[in-house]
């Protein structure tokens, strides 16, 4: 069984840090893209940063670009999004997800709730 389990989520003050955690299971996203993407209560699902399996290419949007910093680490199966300076807009639950494709990504984690307090 494929999974992506998220971790590192919590209660977190504006302008500290936080460190979000993706392990894969079950196969190998080792060449594969992955990606984050979040979901703030009533509003629907976005983007946040991606990354290519190499580790070598990372897209963030615009909303995080320069606080947020995505890395991997394909021999532990793993993805993380470092997120600097959180602000309360941050706030949402984070999901990793992997294997990008022409009708969405294909894996998804079940996510981990972010939030941030002024």
């Amino acid at each position: 069984q494929v999974q992506l389990v998220e971790s590192g989520g919590g209660l977190v003050q504006a302008g500290d840090s936080l460190r979000l955690s993706c392990t894969a299971s079950g196969r190998t996203f080792s060449g594969d893209a992955m990606g984050w993407f979040r979901q703030a209560p009533g509003k629907g699902r976005e983007f946040v940063a991606s990354i290519n399996w190499t580790g070598s290419r990372t897209t963030y949007a615009a909303s995080v670009k320069g606080r947020f910093a995505l890395s991997r680490d394909n021999a532990k199966k793993t993805v993380a999004l470092q997120m600097s300076s959180p602000k309360p807009e941050d706030t949402a639950v984070y999901f990793c997800a992997a294997v990008p494709g022409e009708s969405g990504w294909d894996y998804w984690g079940q996510g981990t709730q972010v939030i941030v307090h002024s």
